[in-house]
């Protein structure tokens, strides 16, 4: 498939709608979130074509971008930067700027944070998800890892080592970015710990995550590439409410994993609580928080990623995430 095209596709891929605002019953340590789409900021890391080693912050304005760097060169040129320092409240001054805007057409996305201490991800944590697997929803939230140097970007591919297994699995996930430094947080107050959400592939070698590990996770989880995210970070005021949006997953345009974030078992407030109560969680590091049902593996007959598909991961408010998948 030629570039033009690739870009026309990551253009379209990162337009979203929201809808109509409506009254939710939130549990008690629920804020209550904006549904307006009014400002609609979409925080997003790209590449200029004419210099790719050089990762830039912006802000998404319809098929343009803003380069936060150059709207105000008192900014930081990266989300984690922005993020550690405490600047979101400046860059959102500058989403009705029309200062530093590049059509999307001359850049490439990439992955809307990089660089970050902690990639956590949350098992078993949608009841349908269970459900497929005839299983007890866990009591606590069951956590594992994936290293952060599998974290990849809308342009980039997923490849696979088919040379060491070839059951190779998606999970699509809505994923927390953390904003600030979290320790010892209570469930009422971890929502003003969070910059935003994006969307994540959990990748999963299933053979080394089930059988050739010792039952142990991490190298299923965590061989190259296997941490797509993106296309942007909605930020925590206009996302909606986080725990009451459509999460889907296609592959190669067939629909294999549709649910709702209100299928969550252990909701985010409380998966914060549990992991600040024994680690810090640093500004830029992100929790996967799991993904519903309809995964490959528990498929009748199991199905499988292979070089060639093309995986299509959608969240409400956010966005859908396309990733190429090639061989290693």
């Amino acid at each position: 498939m030629n570039k033009t095209i690739w870009a026309r596709r990551a253009i379209t891929c990162i337009k979203t709608h929201f809808p109509v605002k409506k009254v939710i019953n939130y549990p008690s340590f629920v804020r209550r979130f904006s549904v307006s789409g009014n400002r609609n900021m979409k925080l997003v890391q790209f590449v200029y074509k004419s210099n790719p080693s050089d990762v830039r912050a912006g802000i998404l304005k319809g098929d343009s971008v803003v380069d936060i760097n150059k709207a105000d060169s008192s900014l930081p040129s990266t989300v984690l930067e922005i993020l550690r320092n405490g600047d979101i409240g400046k860059v959102k001054r500058l989403q009705s700027s029309s200062a530093a805007l590049v059509p999307l057409s001359s850049v490439d996305l990439a992955a809307p944070v990089h660089g970050v201490d902690k990639v956590l991800c949350v098992g078993l944590n949608y009841k349908d998800h269970c459900e497929e697997q005839k299983l007890t929803p866990p009591e606590v939230p069951m956590i594992f890892s994936k290293f952060s140097s599998t974290i990849n970007g809308p342009k980039d591919a997923v490849k696979l080592r088919t040379q060491v297994t070839d059951k190779v699995d998606w999970e699509v996930e809505l994923t927390v970015v953390i904003g600030k430094q979290a320790s010892n947080v209570k469930a009422s107050e971890a929502f003003d710990y969070i910059a935003g959400y994006t969307i994540a592939q959990d990748i999963s070698a299933r053979n080394w995550q089930k059988a050739k590990n010792g039952g142990q996770f991490l190298l299923g989880k965590s061989m190259d590439t296997f941490c797509p995210i993106g296309p942007c970070i909605t930020t925590s005021d206009e996302i909606g409410d986080p725990q009451n949006l459509e999460i889907k997953c296609s592959i190669n345009g067939v629909l294999k994993q549709k649910s709702r974030t209100d299928q969550l078992v252990h909701k985010i407030p409380t998966i914060i609580e549990r992991l600040t109560s024994v680690m810090t969680l640093l500004p830029g590091d992100i929790i996967l928080t799991g993904t519903p049902g309809g995964v490959g593996m528990y498929r009748d007959p199991p199905e499988y990623l292979k070089p060639g598909d093309v995986i299509h991961s959608e969240i409400q408010n956010i966005g859908v995430l396309e990733t190429r998948v090639q061989a290693f």
